[in-house]
């Protein structure tokens, strides 16, 4: 069947962004081969059956409910690999993440499947599904093309974006699911998740983004005062070459190496805009650079772009937004 299956997980009773974005992506491309996106949810008594069906929301029309340890890998893809040996899904779609790499890398062993990792795009052709993923320092595209039963796609983070559709609510099933010997070996200690300055910045709204042109670590303080001017869900990132030098936390890293946001507005303070950190916030609604040198890539692809001296752009900027807001 050219069905879809996605994970998704969650916390407190909500869902987990980057799996709402792969939830979208494989209803739209499974419509197109003329499939269905189906998800597995792992958990316990707070998987209700309106937080299940409440999937159908972003493109899901059936939702595969196992019983178990929630957060930990080994026991979703026991969960998987039951309910594709069941259904006879020819993929499995991931949102990115650490988890979602472990648990694509453990699904692809355990049904000897095609994988493919850090996928951006995916595409319907000739009925079936492509992988398309950066190489050679994003300089160059890879194509997956998937042979046997099952392909496995595991996105980079936040590469898919997460819609809202008209669809009902989904059907929600309850599996039953032989755990492996091993599957319990590991128990949820602690869940935490590090954050730069304590803020997710892959789910931000809104994204201050500073990079050498800062000048020092202190430099960062301009941003810091933007951010909490637009107030709401915003947060500060940083390029590679900051966190190399030690000016901002690693977890505020956004490129190639570091995290991939897609926020509606995104505000680059003194970043040149190499190939590496594009490929991590291309997909932002709304580019906005601020750069003393008129000639700086960032420029190329951004929506709206100020050549001038960030460190007088940027406090009127902060001024003029607290006096918008009358704080």
């Amino acid at each position: 069947m050219p069905d879809v299956l996605t994970y998704v997980l969650h916390y407190e009773g909500a869902f987990n962004k980057n799996s709402l974005g792969a939830v979208s992506e494989g209803a739209a491309r499974a419509a197109e081969i003329g499939g269905e996106c189906h998800a597995v949810v792992v958990g316990g008594e707070d998987l209700t059956d309106e937080l299940c069906s409440s999937l159908g929301a972003y493109g899901a029309t059936k939702v595969f409910r196992a019983r178990g340890p929630e957060g930990l890998a080994q026991p979703v893809v026991d969960a998987m690999a039951s309910v594709i040996d069941r259904q006879g899904h020819s993929y499995a779609l991931f949102g990115g993440g650490l988890l979602g790499f472990e648990i694509g890398a453990g699904l692809a062993a355990r049904k000897h499947a095609g994988v493919t990792m850090e996928v951006t795009a995916v595409r319907a052709e000739d009925g079936k599904l492509v992988a398309e993923r950066p190489i050679l320092q994003d300089s160059k595209i890879s194509i997956s093309r998937y042979q046997g039963d099952l392909g496995i796609i595991i996105g980079r983070i936040n590469a898919f974006e997460t819609v809202s559709r008209d669809g009902g609510p989904a059907e929600v099933v309850d599996v039953d699911v032989e755990y492996s010997p091993w599957s319990d070996r590991a128990t949820m200690v602690q869940r935490g998740e590090q954050r730069g300055a304590d803020v997710d910045i892959e789910g931000a709204d809104i994204l201050v983004a500073g990079g050498r042109g800062l000048g020092k670590a202190e430099g960062f303080k301009l941003a810091e005062d933007l951010a909490a001017a637009f107030g709401g869900n915003t947060a500060v990132a940083a390029t590679r070459a900051v966190v190399d030098a030690g000016w901002y936390p690693y977890a505020a890293q956004i490129g190639q190496t570091g995290k991939t946001v897609s926020p509606k507005l995104y505000l680059a303070a003194g970043i040149s805009g190499a190939i590496q950190h594009k490929v991590g916030m291309q997909s932002s609604e709304n580019i906005v650079a601020i750069n003393k040198d008129a000639n700086a890539p960032i420029f190329e692809f951004s929506d709206l772009g100020v050549v001038g001296d960030l460190n007088k752009i940027l406090p009127k900027l902060t001024n003029a937004i607290k006096a918008r807001k009358g704080s």
